[in-house]
């Protein structure tokens, strides 16, 4: 296969063509990248020279500058299903995409206010932890819960009580006994197994509740870019699409 940039310079943009390095250059990407891009439908089909050398247009450089919109706010793999729905003349495919990354987002909203409000409840309402360590009927009976229930969290690896060596009876100690306090709150606010578990994961690798308020910071900073960059992938994802429109009705005319 020939190489697709032409050893002659003057042939970029003539006629509007351009060049994969002409795409490539002002991303920082290489030709091999835009090669990739197109054969994976991301960019519309090039055009070939009767040499065999790949052409371009400005619409395929608006079609690389909405992908690299894209790829913050949904993700390489979204991004691409995107463009690759837009390019084969499916909008209402693509749009479901976008309304699934911004579903997405909002999901998280609702975790991190949740795990706030369980994290808050525990600093201000919840009573101290008693000193020394807890057995599973004592607990199970200050959170209103059943024994099994706590076995239930302990199965599901939100709690992790030791056994008491002697007598093998679990064994709750503060840090336990936190996990269960934030497990218990958000149950109550609706919250599934599955869904509380990379919570309590967040709480451990923070170290504590109170290291945990930089990370919180830390999440809603996360969440504001990606609602930025959602929004910055649609602007540039409308004007694509636009763009598509008036090069079919060139077409037309030209018809």
């Amino acid at each position: 296969m020939p190489p697709d940039t032409p050893p002659n310079p003057q042939t970029k943009n003539k006629a509007g063509r351009l060049r994969p390095i002409d795409l490539a250059r002002p991303h920082g990407l290489s030709t091999q990248a835009v090669r990739n891009y197109e054969e994976a439908g991301i960019l519309p089909t090039a055009t070939r020279t009767p040499h065999g050398y790949r052409t371009y247009t400005a619409l395929h450089a608006t079609a690389l500058r909405t992908f690299l919109a894209l790829l913050p706010g949904h993700g390489h793999a979204t991004a691409s299903s995107i463009m690759r729905a837009v390019n084969g003349d499916e909008p209402d495919k693509a749009f479901l995409l976008i309304d699934r990354s911004h579903a997405q987002l909002l999901e998280d909203r609702h975790t991190l206010h949740a795990v706030e409000k369980a994290l808050g409840a525990l600093t201000s309402t919840a009573p101290p932890a008693p000193p020394g360590d807890t057995f599973i009927g004592p607990l199970a009976e200050k959170l209103g819960l059943r024994p099994a229930t706590l076995r239930a969290w302990e199965r599901a690896g939100l709690v992790h009580p030791r056994r008491d060596p002697r007598t093998g009876y679990r064994v709750y100690d503060e840090a336990a006994l936190r996990d269960a306090h934030l497990t218990h709150q958000l149950r109550r606010g609706g919250y599934l197994l599955h869904q509380i578990a990379p919570l309590i994961t967040q709480v451990h690798t923070a170290g504590g509740l109170t290291p945990l308020q930089s990370t919180l910071d830390d999440w809603h900073t996360r969440l504001s870019k990606r609602s930025r960059a959602l929004l910055r992938g649609a602007a540039e994802l409308e004007g694509y699409l636009r763009e598509r429109e008036r090069e079919r009705e060139r077409e037309r005319g030209r018809g």
